[in-house]
C-alpha cells in the first residue's frame, strides 16, 4: 500500500515498506508481518524495514500503540530465511547481519509506543525472539513457540538474553539446547503470553488492547515502558553478537544449514 489516508490529514506513506502489510484501525497501527507463503520468515530487509516503520509511526501523533501479527493463519512467524544464512559467507557480513537484528529487537524494546504481539500459528526462530521484544504478548489456541536455531549449529541471539527473565533459566535451556516447542497454553503458564485466546478473536482481542492501551496518557505509557524496560544491559548484546558471529564460522553451523537445504539430518562434529 502506498498510504493511509486521515480524515483531517494527509496519508501515511508505508508504501517502501514491503515486508508488511500495514493498517491503522484508529490510534493502533496493524503490521502484518507479509511473506505468507514462506511462513512468514525474515528476509534481509525485514530488520531495517521493521525499525523504519516504527520510526514512521512513532512519528505520527495520532498512532498510540502497535499490534505485530502474521499474514494467514498458519504463521506469526519462523524466524529467519534459514538458507540465506549460507550467503553469509564473511566474518563481517555475518556481524553485520546479526547486528542488524539486534538493532531491530531492541527498537522494539525501545519503541516510546507500546508494542503487542499477536500470535497466530507458528511463533519460531526470530519470530519467537519478536514475542520477548513485544511488550504484551496474546496467543491464539493454535499458537506454538520455539527457538530450534540449535538444530543448524547456532543459539538465538537476542533469545537466550531475554527469555530467562521471563521464563526462568532452566525453561530458556529447554528450548534452546533441546529445541523444545511449546502450545499457547504454556507459553502462558511459562509468562511468555499475557492472554490465550480462540483463534478468531485473536486479532479483534489484540485491537482492542491497543486501542484501551491508547486511551491512556502517551507520555505516561512512554516512561511507564521504559522505566520497566531499564534493568537491560545492552553490553549483553555485543557479547551475544560475538558469540553468534563466531558460531556462524563453525563447521556444525554450514552443515546444520545445507541440511535444512537439503531436508535431511545434519552431522555435526563439534568444530
Amino acid at each position: 500500500m502506498t498510504g493511509v489516508p486521515r480524515p483531517n490529514g494527509p496519508a501515511v506513506a508505508f508504501g517502501r515498506f514491503d515486508h508488511f502489510d500495514t493498517e491503522l484501525r484508529g490510534p493502533v497501527a496493524l503490521l502484518r508481518i507479509n511473506r505468507p507463503g514462506k511462513l512468514n520468515s525474515f528476509a534481509g530487509t525485514f530488520w531495517p524495514q521493521l525499525r523504519g516503520l516504527l520510526g514512521t509511526l512513532i512519528g505520527d501523533k495520532s498512532i498510540r500503540a502497535v499490534v505485530i501479527t502474521g499474514s494467514g493463519d498458519r504463521s506469526f512467524s519462523t524466524g529467519g530465511d534459514i538458507v540465506s544464512f549460507a550467503e553469509l559467507d564473511t566474518p563481517v557480513a555475518r556481524q553485520e547481519f546479526l547486528t542488524e537484528c539486534l538493532k531491530t529487537f531492541a527498537a522494539v524494546e525501545e519503541c516510546p509506543l507500546p508494542v503487542i504481539a499477536a500470535v497466530n500459528g507458528w511463533a519460531l526462530g526470530g519470530g519467537c525472539e519478536l514475542t520477548f521484544a513485544c511488550d504484551i504478548v496474546l496467543a491464539g489456541e493454535s499458537a506454538t513457540f520455539g527457538m530450534p536455531e540449535a538444530a543448524v549449529g547456532l543459539v538465538p541471539g537476542f533469545g537466550v538474553l531475554r527469555a530467562p527473565s521471563i521464563i526462568g533459566r532452566q525453561n530458556t535451556k529447554l528450548m534452546v539446547l533441546a529445541g523444545e516447542r511449546i502450545t499457547a497454553q504454556r507459553a502462558y503458564e511459562l509468562g511468555m503470553v499475557q492472554r490465550v485466546l480462540p483463534d478468531e478473536d485473536l486479532l479483534p482481542a489484540a485491537l482492542a488492547l491497543g486501542e484501551r492501551i491508547a486511551s491512556h496518557a502517551p507520555l505516561a505509557l512512554e516512561v511507564g515502558k521504559r522505566m520497566v524496560n531499564r534493568g537491560i544491559d545492552r553490553e549483553e548484546v555485543r557479547h551475544s553478537i560475538e558469540a553468534v558471529t563466531m558460531l556462524y564460522s563453525t563447521r556444525d553451523a554450514a552443515e546444520g544449514i545445507r541440511a535444512f537445504a537439503e531436508r535431511r539430518e545434519p552431522h555435526f562434529e563439534g568444530c
